[in-house]
């Protein structure tokens, strides 16, 4: 059976930015360190007046499809992970579709469309429909449109507000993919959590510190299902390790938990112990408690040896190149770091051809996913056509006054009005809003 994976990729970024330690910063009275070195962010990406997760979604897709050189009828399935829907009914996978309708001679009336919802997970839940569908031979040689797409924003004032961000990653999924192949071998980590919800409001309700620490529990439990399905974690084994990154601090607090996972046992936990010793095994300790305290010291220990710093650069480091200048997008942060990674290789030289990346996805409520995909001989070709950093790029400047404003018009209240900052150009915008309250869309030559 052909190999199923990501055929192609394309990313929108929202067409504002917000200077953290420059505007925010000052306005907010922080410390600006407290966002670059603390966080890990300099910049947010905010959606103009025009721009939503239809018109990102929309736009990443319509690049996408143009230079694969496909038609909508190449397309059998589309589905939109977001957990900033603005419909409790209507997918918006069925607005996408409007929009790409609009430029292309053909039509997705035989496309199955639908909306995945797990929060930051979603995107990954729904490339796993994606490849179950293909794999079952229910796609009938047509392809998948996978697209994850949020604006991420929070309530004024509240701690997560300067993590921010809004963009949309688009995927085509396919036999015989160009950039990645899925495996078999997944992990997951699952539980009842009331870390990050958003109960009938637009801005979520989010408790800080307990949601970090499910970040990390879910992840552990994913990679240890993860290696009973057969699974093999040595860090050696993978190129790259995109997390979830709601912001890149929070992914060192990860990484270095991983890494100490997956050096357990093996000949790298030998190598590093003439340096520092043995991690700590439970059964040393008289509570569990002084456990966990010798491997807080134990991982603080291993985060500065060459060893991992050395691990750190090649494999996570990475990752973040381009979620440091936009922002969390929730359920396409971990999309944003594969391919961040795979670009930052390709400016380096790597050959990465035949080697792994291990993915680590993540949504409050809570859910982790680990798999393993297997990087394509035509990854450079298609990741070179990526044109990301351009965008981020020609971001317009904000000012605080502005991004307040802009923040108000993306409540959704339909009462607040303001002009554009930005000019459209060759691009679907949101236009007004319809007789029964839907929003409405065209395409701006």
């Amino acid at each position: 059976m052909a190999e199923v994976g990501i055929d192609g990729i394309e990313i929108r970024t929202g067409k504002l930015k917000l200077d953290l330690p420059g505007t925010f910063a000052p306005a907010q009275g922080d410390d600006p360190e407290k966002f670059t070195k603390g966080l890990g962010l300099y910049t947010s990406s905010l959606p103009d007046v025009y721009e939503d997760i239809v018109t990102m979604a929309a736009n990443a897709s319509h690049r996408l499809l143009d230079r694969k050189d496909l038609s909508l009828s190449d397309i059998g399935r589309i589905d939109v992970a977001t957990e900033s829907a603005f419909d409790k009914s209507k997918p918006v996978s069925t607005y996408v579709a409007g929009c790409l309708e609009q430029v292309f001679e053909d039509d997705l009336h035989h496309a199955n469309k639908g909306e995945r919802k797990f929060a930051c997970v979603a995107g990954t839940q729904a490339l796993d429909d994606a490849y179950n569908w293909i794999r079952a031979g229910r796609n009938q040689g047509r392809k998948a449109l996978v697209i994850a797409t949020d604006t991420a924003l929070y309530e004024r004032d509240d701690p997560g507000e300067s993590t921010q961000g809004a963009g949309a990653v688009a995927m085509l999924i396919d036999e015989n993919p160009d950039l990645v192949a899925f495996s078999d071998a997944q992990g997951y980590g699952s539980a009842d959590e009331t870390d990050f919800l958003k109960p009938n409001q637009q801005f979520p309700s989010v408790d800080g510190k307990r949601s970090m620490q499910v970040y990390l529990a879910r992840m552990r439990e994913a990679m240890e299902d993860f290696e009973r399905n057969g699974g093999d974690t040595h860090p050696d084994n993978f190129a790259l390790i995109p997390f979830h990154t709601p912001f890149p601090g929070m992914v060192r607090r990860a990484a270095a938990l991983g890494f100490r996972h997956c050096i357990r046992g093996t000949e790298v936990e030998e190598e590093v112990a003439d340096e520092i010793g043995h991690q700590p095994r439970e059964t040393e300790f008289d509570s569990h408690d002084a456990f966990l305290e010798a491997q807080k010291e134990y991982t603080e220990t291993l985060t500065e040896t060459n060893m991992y710093e050395e691990w750190y650069a090649e494999t996570i480091e990475p990752t973040l190149a381009i979620s440091r200048y936009v922002g969390n997008w929730y359920t396409g942060s971990v999309h944003i770091a594969r391919a961040a990674g795979l670009q930052e290789a390709l400016e380096d030289g790597r050959d990465l051809t035949g080697r792994q990346l291990l993915v680590g996805s993540y949504g409050s409520g809570a859910q982790a996913e680990i798999h393993a995909e297997a990087i394509q001989p035509g990854w450079e070709d298609e990741i070179s056509q990526l044109n990301i950093d351009e965008q981020v790029e020609n971001r317009r400047d904000i000012t605080f006054d502005e991004y307040e404003q802009i923040h108000d018009v993306h409540n959704h209240d339909e009462s607040i009005e303001m002009d554009p900052l930005t000019t459209p150009d060759g691009e679907f915008v949101f236009d007004g809003w319809g007789r029964m309250g839907e929003r409405k869309y065209s395409y701006v030559e």
